[in-house]
């Protein structure tokens, strides 16, 4: 695997919109924020855009952008402005040699996963599934210092929550393999196509937001009967936000226990990572340690 360079004040950050429209603040802000923090920004035209309501631009737009940003120079790492919906639409419109030959700092969650999965497994590039450029006005200190941590990581770096939110265990024991995954949603809906996740070998992350627990489980199953538990050495489960409990008598971690356990992997929850502030950022497609029943997940080069 390829791991990108780190990245340094003054830096310039790559800023695209391969999902949904950005309305969240002004694209001035976002600039400000991250001057503050040492970095300049170029802004590629999917990040003013809006198409049919929900795409920040056509197809062919977004996933150029992509690709510009990877052949700039003068960019240094690209972050993805926010996710939504809109990822999958363009995976069959990338150039993945592009990516490959012009390794950098990929960052992002959510939709973001689908291409985490196909910049790994076709690109051979590690990626940073981390904090969103569109909400650098509200980062905190542990958000940024994980972030930083990720992406200048040396030999070795232990994948840690904020304080106050303890990692906790589902099945005790112990796995090594390459760390990959991402929003549920997400990795289901790549399944039976030429981009889906390959687990074979590798430590399995998922995480998800505002689905109920019926949803949840019939994801999870999809997981389970494509073979996705079954091949993967362990499981990592990030944050479930807003994933409440409806009519079912299921809680959050009775489910995830229900269908995982079956599998005797190795499986922690509540790493802090998604759609939640702190978040921690996980660099993806690189070996980790996952150590379940004493809750530690290493990550390694």
């Amino acid at each position: 695997m390829i791991f990108p360079k780190s990245i340094n004040k003054n830096d310039t950050i790559g800023i695209v919109a391969p999902s949904g429209p950005f309305n969240r603040y002004s694209l001035e802000k976002i600039k400000k924020s991250f001057k503050k923090l040492g970095y300049k920004v170029k802004f590629a035209d999917s990040c003013i855009g809006s198409y049919k309501g929900y795409l920040s631009a056509e197809d062919e737009i977004r996933a150029k952008d992509i690709e510009d940003m990877f052949l700039d120079n003068e960019i240094d790492a690209i972050m993805c402005i926010r996710g939504g919906y809109g990822t999958p639409r363009i995976l069959d419109k990338l150039n993945y040699n592009i990516i490959k030959d012009n390794p950098k700092p990929f960052i992002g969650f959510s939709d973001i996963t689908a291409l985490h999965t196909v910049f790994n497994q076709r690109s051979n590039l590690v990626t940073f599934h981390g904090i969103m450029a569109g909400s650098v006005p509200d980062w905190d200190e542990f958000t940024y210092k994980s972030l930083l941590d990720a992406l200048n990581m040396k030999d070795r770096l232990i994948i840690s929550n904020p304080n106050g939110e303890e990692l906790k265990t589902l099945v005790n024991g112990k796995c090594e393999g390459i760390i990959t995954g991402g929003n549920l949603s997400l990795l289901v809906s790549t399944i039976g196509t030429p981009y889906e996740i390959d687990t074979k070998g590798k430590v399995l992350f998922i995480e998800e937001i505002g689905e109920t627990i019926y949803k949840l489980d019939r994801m999870l199953t999809q997981l389970s009967l494509a073979g996705k538990f079954d091949d993967c050495e362990g499981i990592v489960f990030g944050d479930f936000c807003e994933c409440n409990k409806g009519k079912e008598d299921f809680e959050l971690v009775e489910i995830l226990r229900d269908r995982v356990e079956k599998f005797n992997k190795p499986c922690i929850y509540n790493l802090k990572s998604g759609h939640c502030m702190p978040m921690v950022t996980i660099p993806m497609g690189v070996k980790c340690k996952l150590d379940a029943s004493v809750k530690i997940l290493e990550v390694y080069r």
